[in-house]
């Protein structure tokens, strides 16, 4: 290890922008959480690392390496804040994005809405060309039509195009084709091809991930070249990765060349960090909920593994109705996301009903109690309302809460019509969200066929521990972990992931006759584009490949991913490969078809380095028992009796291992504050993290 002893994990949300600095020789974290800069996001990541440099001036030349998350591209998206993008496509084809899968999400409702393309009408153009479906050229791309098109581009000032051709796919020709004119013509502006971001069938989902690539590209290079350059001047000249919402980390090369691959980033690491902690205390199904500033995500762990997925949305229109958004085809780990962070805003409808979220008043001028000109009510004026909140060490006492403003917000706008008491309204407020986040949980749990029962909720980010307890106990969920410094655990997460990336190519052939050197090709060629990837971020080491198919019955319109062993297909028992199949197409709709073929579809391989070992320290223990670690008392909300009480209140960076806490009680430390409710329990243990049993029967 030389010299490079640390690491430094910096991850970005909508309120709050975190950081934890590990020391890989003794396993001891250090962390801060400042607030997110939303007019440039670097602003914050460099502020954070200036003051790492304040007692440590030479930390730079001590650091291996930055790994870094973000919310940028998800944001551009959502916000329409990226590139003058256009579309070059088959004749014929030009209107794909909006006549989508010509299905409605919501049959039923006549005013029915879309989220508008990212390319205008005006901005797509069509060619010529015409590849069918077994990749022969019907008719060859006119090099000088493209050119044409091109030139035309070009002169209306766009910022980034996209190329996506019928049946790419399979042959790619035309697509590299007009690559090599946009080249030519455009000079600069960047361009994406369908066939290298998304080799996958289905036009409409393989054009619309394309298009978003590109809106993107230009606002991620900019971002993260700036990043770059800016601590190079500050004496970092290593490598700088960035988090993939696969779960894994790559190069920033790479992250420019793909970077719709890192819409979930941030999210993606916490899940990772839940499922560290879980695997600290031997515990392997478990539901990660990351609560922080602007949104709260959940995610299914289950037998150590998180659920992936390869279809994902974003700007829905309607948060809970699939198919009202912009669909990517990407590999994602399957995260449920709602508008409920502490930053989320309270309102009365028109129908006189209280509603939070998912408008968040973010980081600037955040929620009332923040001092900085926010006057809505959000759940954080609700919590530092029913008592939850200690306005004098919120972030450590960094940052004073305005106790009166969060009161008044709350009073004003909710308590005063509704007609309600200031308490009544705080927890209206508190518990509303609460339930927003267990109906989306409920769904995620009900799709996978899972018994949420029997899973321990791992809580963290800012607000998550605040709510973890009765969140857990609405879902019927007996046992929480609150890890150290669970403010900041997704930066952690960052450190527990590989080096890795997901290829895919369709190649649709059924399994009883499939051409099995043709598929053993296929992966091969795969698996050199990963290793490629890899070695382009720097890495030399042994890398282990992964590979899966989507498949399904003959006739069916979609598919399923299921894994396949890695070796070579030219030697396989196609029946083996069936029963595979078999095995978990049973497991998710509970039947066979036993007497149809399976058909492949779309082949895919990861990738991956070694995961490194993670051997996080024991926090430092300042006192010798529970008394030393005793705040005082705090009058609090206690749902369980339906009134203020007395909640004893704990500093947790003074509570010994081998702790044992009742409910009600108030644990605080600089970055979060955990509640345990009246009946409830907790243990720590000897690396800082709370087990908490929920009361029985609430």
């Amino acid at each position: 290890m030389g010299d490079l002893l640390f690491r430094l994990g910096c991850d970005i949300g909508g309120t709050f922008t975190d950081f934890i600095l590990l020391n890989q020789e003794t396993g001891e974290t250090e962390i801060h959480k400042l607030l997110t800069t939303p007019d440039d996001p670097s602003k914050a990541v460099l502020s954070g690392i200036e003051r790492y440099l304040e007692s440590r001036p030479d930390l730079l030349s001590e650091m291996e390496n930055i790994i870094h998350g973000t919310t940028l591209v998800i944001n551009a998206i959502i916000e329409r804040k990226g590139a003058l993008t256009a579309l070059i496509t088959t004749g014929g084809l030009r209107d794909i994005l909006e006549i989508g899968r010509e299905k409605r999400y919501d049959i039923y409702d006549v005013f029915i809405s879309y989220p508008p393309p990212l390319v205008p009408r005006y901005l797509r153009r069509e060619v010529g060309e015409r590849i069918n479906r077994d990749g022969l050229v019907i008719k060859r791309l006119d090099e000088q039509e493209a050119g044409k098109v091109a030139a035309e581009l070009a002169a209306a000032g766009v910022e980034s195009i996209a190329v996506c051709f019928l049946h790419s796919f399979v042959n790619p020709e035309h697509e590299q084709l007009m690559g090599r004119v946009l080249k030519e013509t455009c000079g600069q502006i960047p361009f994406s091809l369908s066939s290298e971001v998304l080799p996958e069938i289905r036009e409409y989902e393989r054009t619309s991930t394309t298009v978003a690539n590109s809106y993107v590209q230009p606002l991620t290079n900019r971002y993260l070249n700036n990043l770059k350059d800016s601590l190079s001047s500050m004496g970092f000249n290593r490598k700088l990765f960035v988090m993939l919402s696969s779960g894994g980390t790559a190069s920033l090369e790479t992250a420019i060349k793909y970077p719709i691959r890192i819409c979930e980033s941030g999210p993606a690491s916490g899940v990772m960090a839940a499922r560290f902690y879980g695997r600290a205390a031997g515990i392997e199904d478990l539901l990660s909920f990351d609560m922080g500033g602007t949104t709260a995500k959940s995610c299914i762990v289950s037998g150590g593994q998180a659920a992936m997925t390869q279809t994902y949305e974003v700007a829905r229109m309607h948060r809970f109705k699939r198919g009202s958004g912009i669909p990517l085809r990407i590999p994602v780990i399957d995260l449920m996301e709602t508008g409920a962070g502490g930053g989320s805003i309270a309102h009365v409808d028109d129908m006189g009903l209280l509603k939070v979220g998912p408008i968040s008043a973010g980081a600037e001028p955040g929620p009332a109690c923040y001092g900085r000109g926010g006057a809505e009510p959000t759940v954080s004026d609700a919590d530092l309302c029913l008592g939850y909140l200690n306005p004098d060490y919120f972030l450590g006492g960094q940052m004073q809460l305005d106790h009166e403003a969060g009161l008044a917000a709350i009073q004003d706008r909710i308590g005063v019509p509704l007609k309600v008491s200031l308490t009544d309204a705080a927890w209206g407020i508190h518990s509303l969200v609460n339930e927003n986040m267990a109906a989306a949980i409920r769904m995620q749990v009900a799709e996978k066929g899972l018994d949420i029962s029997r899973f321990t909720l791992v809580a963290f980010g800012g607000a998550g521990p605040v709510h973890a307890y009765n969140l857990a106990s609405t879902l019927n969920i007996s046992c929480i972990l609150i890890p150290h410094a669970a403010g900041v655990a997704s930066a952690l997460g960052f450190f527990t992931v590989p080096l890795s990336f997901e290829h895919s190519r369709s190649h649709k052939a059924s399994l009883s006759d499939a051409d099995m050197g043709e598929i053993e090709r296929i992966y091969g060629e795969l698996e050199e584009e990963g290793r490629l990837i890899l070695s382009g971020a720097g890495y030399s080491g042994e890398i282990e490949y992964s590979r899966t198919a989507d498949a399904r019955y003959s006739g069916q319109g979609f598919e399923i991913t299921f894994p396949l062993p890695h070796r070579d297909f030219r030697g396989m028992d196609v029946e083996q490969v069936i029963k595979s199949f078999n095995q978990h197409y049973q497991a998710l709709y509970g039947r066979l078809y036993s007497d149809i073929p399976v058909e492949l579809v779309t082949l895919r391989s990861v990738a991956r380095g070694p995961e490194r070992h993670l051997n996080l320290s024991r926090p430092e223990l300042k006192g010798g028992s529970v008394d030393d670690a005793l705040k005082g008392n705090r009058e609090a909300y206690s749902p369980e009796i339906g009134q203020i009480m007395n909640h004893t209140v704990y500093d947790r960076y003074l509570l010994p291992a081998g702790t044992a806490l009742k409910g009600p009680a108030i644990i605080e430390e600089r970055e979060s504050t955990t509640i345990i409710g009246k009946g409830g329990r907790a243990v720590m243990d000897e690396y800082g993290t709370l087990h908490i049993e929920v009361a029985a029967g609430k």
